[in-house]
C-alpha cells in the first residue's frame, strides 16, 4: 500500500505543532511521533507514490522497498529513544531542529529521484547545524560554521553532478548508476563528504563533540547513514568504494587511539565503522549489501548507546576529557554497564549486535576473493576493540580516580540506555528479525564454531595489546591535527589574499577616483580658462628647450581669473566636452 502521507511528513508536522502545545504534552508528542512513523513504515508495501512536478520533471516523494524500509525502521527507533533520553530539556530549539533533521533524513531514504534526494539532503545539513549551535558556546558556534561550510561544499558538488547527469541522460531517476562519467563521480564525491570519507572527514570529529548532549546522540545516526544508504542505492559495486572504505576503517582507528576527549573518540569511531559499510557498498554483492545495511542498523543503536553513556557522564560531571575522568564506576555503575554493552557491541563481541552484522561484510569480501580487504577489515576490527571497546570505558569509568562522585543521571536517561542495551544484546543473540527486513535473503550464520573462535582470538589479542601498550596509551592533554588543518589554514590564507587583493583595489580606487580626481577636477573647473592658459604655456616652455620663469605670467593669469575677465563660454565648453567624454566611456 501507499501511505496516506510519507513518514517524513509526520516529523515536519510535529515540528510545526511543537511550539503551540504545553511543555507537559511535548514529551508525549515527541515519543508518539516515532511510534506512528514506525507502524506507518511497517505497513508499507513496495511501491512508488506521492508524485509531484517541479522544474519540468515528474518527481517521486516516496519510493518504498526493503532497502529504504530498513533504514526507515532504525531511524525512527533511534528517534524514539533519543527523545526519551532528552526528556529533561526545557527549551524546544533542540527538539525542533531534531524533528526537521530526522524528517529530512527519512525523506532522503524514501526519495525516488535525484532532485527530491538533493532537497532533503540540504535540509538535513542546515537543520542539523542547529543541534551544534544550541550548545551556545564560542567553540560550538565556530564548529557549526565549519560544519555548514563543508556540507554546502559537498551539496554544491552533488548538485553540479546531478545537473550534469540530467543534462546527459534526461533522467532524474535515483537508482544504480550504470553511467560512470564526471557527473556521477561528482555525485559520488558529494555523498562521500556526508559519509565523512577522508580527506573530508574532519567535519565529523570537529562538529559532533561540540553539539549538545542530546544533539550529539541524534547526529550520530542520520547524516553518515543516509550517505551509506545513498551509496548502497546508487553506487553498489563501484570498486573505488572498497579502497575508500578500507582507508576510513584504518583512519578512524588511528585518530581514536590518539584522542583524549571521550566524545571525539566516539566520533572517530563513527568514521571507522562507516568505513565497513562503504566497503560493503563497493563490494556490491547481495551479501555485502545485506551486511552494510545490517551493520548500519546495528551501528545506529550501539553508537547511540555509547553517546548516551558519554552524554550522561558529561551531563553529570561537566567534563569530557579522559584526563579529567576516571573512577566513575563507583557512583555511575549503571551508566558504566550500559556503556560497556555498547563498547562490546561495536567491537563485534559474540552475543552483541555488532557480531551478527559486521562479519557479513568481511565474509562478502572473502567470497569475492578480496583477501587484502579481509586483512584490512580484520585489522580494523581489532583496532575497534582497542579504542572503543576498551579505551573508552577504561579511561572514563576506571583508570585513575580523579575524585569525581556525580551519581547516576536521571531515570529517563537510564531507561533510554537500558532499552538500547537490550536491543544490542537481543540482536546479538537472535538476529533473525533484523535479517528478515534486509534487502536480500540472508544465507549467513554468525555463530559457526570457526568464526566464533577466530573472533574471540582476535579480541583477546587486542585486549592483550592494549594492556601491554598501556604506558604508551596514557591519557595526555593532546590536540590531534586532522585534515581540517589544511582548510582552516587555507581559509585564513585565502581570506588574507582576498583582503589584500580586493580591499587593496578598493583602497586604490577610493584614493584615485573618490579623492584625487574629483579634487583635481574641482580645482581645474574653478578657473578653467586660466588653468588651460597656464597649462599651454608650460607645454610651450618645455617644448622650446628654453627654461623661462613663468611665475610672473602665472600670477598675472591668476589676477585676471579673480577679476572674471575670462569668457564664461570657454569653461562651459570644457565642462560639456568632459561630460561628453564620461558619457561615452560609460555607455560604450
Amino acid at each position: 500500500m501507499t501511505a496516506l502521507f510519507p513518514p517524513a511528513v509526520i516529523f515536519f508536522a510535529a515540528a510545526l505543532l511543537l511550539p503551540f502545545i504545553p511543555r507537559s504534552a511535548r514529551n508525549l508528542l515527541l515519543l508518539v511521533v516515532p511510534i506512528i512513523a514506525f507502524f506507518l513504515i511497517a505497513s508499507l508495501e513496495p511501491s512508488q507514490g506521492w508524485h509531484y512536478r517541479m522544474f519540468g520533471f515528474d518527481l517521486t516523494l516516496q519510493r518504498i522497498d526493503k532497502l529504504s524500509k530498513v533504514f526507515g525502521y532504525v531511524f525512527v527507533i533511534n528517534a524514539f529513544f533519543a527523545f526519551m533520553f532528552a526528556k529533561h530539556l526545557k527549551t524546544i530549539d533542540e527538539h525542533l531542529a531534531a524533528l526537521i533533521y530526522i524528517g529530512a533524513s527519512l525523506g532522503a531514504v524514501f526519495a525516488g529521484d535525484l532532485i527530491t534526494l538533493y532537497l532533503f539532503w540540504e535540509v538535513m545539513a542546515i537543520s542539523s547545524a542547529f543541534l551544534i549551535l544550541a550548545r551556545r558556546t564560542k567553540k560550538s558556534g565556530q564548529s557549526a560554521f565549519r560544519y555548514v561550510m563543508m556540507h554546502l561544499f559537498g551539496g554544491l558538488i552533488m548538485l553540479a553532478g546531478i545537473l550534469m547527469y540530467i543534462n546527459n541522460t534526461g533522467s532524474v531517476a535515483f537508482d544504480g548508476f550504470a553511467l560512470r562519467d564526471l557527473s556521477t563521480y561528482l555525485i559520488l564525491i558529494g555523498v562521500l563528504v556526508n559519509a565523512a570519507a577522508p580527506p573530508f572527514s574532519a567535519w565529523l570529529s570537529d562538529a559532533y563533540p561540540e553539539a549538545t548532549i542530546t544533539g550529539g546522540i541524534i547526529m550520530t545516526a542520520y547524516t553518515t547513514k543516509t550517505a551509506v544508504y545513498t551509496l548502497l542505492r546508487g553506487f553498489a559495486g563501484w570498486e573505488v568504494l572498497i579502497v575508500v572504505g578500507c582507508v576510513m576503517a584504518i583512519y578512524g582507528i588511528i585518530y581514536a587511539i590518539l584522542e583524549n576527549d571521550m566524545r571525539r573518540i566516539l566520533a572517530y569511531s563513527i568514521i571507522n565503522q562507516v568505513g565497513f559499510m562503504v566497503c560493503g557498498a563497493g563490494i556490491g554483492t547481495a551479501l555485502a549489501i545485506n551486511g552494510a545495511a545490517a551493520h548500519a542498523f546495528s551501528h545506529i543503536i550501539y553508537k547511540a548507546l555509547l553517546w548516551m553513556s558519554a552524554g550522561s557522564v558529561l551531563y553529570m560531571t561537566g567534563k569530557s576529557k579522559c584526563t579529567d575522568l576516571g573512577g566513575l564506576y563507583k557512583t555511575m555503575p549503571l551508566t558504566m554497564i550500559f556503556g560497556t554493552v555498547g563498547a562490546l557491541a561495536i567491537s563485534s563481541f559474540p552475543g552483541f549486535s555488532g557480531y551478527t552484522s559486521k562479519p557479513m561484510i568481511i565474509e562478502a569480501g572473502v567470497h569475492e576473493g578480496l583477501y587484502w580487504v579481509w586483512l584490512v577489515l580484520e585489522i580494523a576490527s581489532a583496532g575497534v576493540f582497542l579504542h572503543a571497546g576498551i579505551k573508552f570505558p577504561y579511561f572514563v569509568f576506571f583508570a585513575k580516580d580523579n575524585g569525581l562522585r556525580p551519581g547516576e543521571p536521571p531515570r529517563h536517561m537510564l531507561l533510554a540506555m537500558a532499552s538500547m542495551a537490550f536491543l544490542c544484546v537481543f540482536l546479538g543473540i537472535y538476529p533473525q528479525p533484523l535479517y528478515d527486513i534486509l534487502p536480500y535473503p540472508v544465507d549467513f550464520h554468525a555463530y559457526s564454531f570457526e568464526h566464533t573462535l577466530n573472533q574471540l582470538q582476535l579480541l583477546m589479542f587486542s585486549a592483550l595489546a592494549f594492556f601491554l601498550l598501556l604506558p604508551m596509551l596514557k591519557r595526555t592533554e593532546t590536540i590531534s591535527i586532522d585534515s581540517d588543518w589544511f582548510y582552516r589554514m587555507g581559509g585564513r590564507l585565502f581570506y588574507r589574499f582576498t583582503d589584500w587583493a580586493f580591499n587593496g583595489l578598493n583602497r586604490f580606487a577610493d584614493e584615485l577616483i573618490v579623492k584625487r580626481i574629483p579634487f583635481r577636477l574641482t580645482q581645474f573647473f574653478t578657473e578653467p580658462g586660466g588653468n588651460v592658459q597656464k597649462h599651454l604655456l608650460r607645454i610651450i616652455n618645455e617644448g622650446s628647450g628654453e627654461e623661462r620663469d613663468l611665475s610672473e605670467t602665472n600670477l598675472h593669469i591668476d589676477r585676471r581669473s579673480r577679476r572674471g575677465t575670462y569668457p564664461v563660454g570657454g569653461g562651459v565648453l570644457l565642462a560639456v566636452i568632459f561630460l561628453a567624454a564620461l558619457s561615452y566611456l560609460f555607455f560604450a
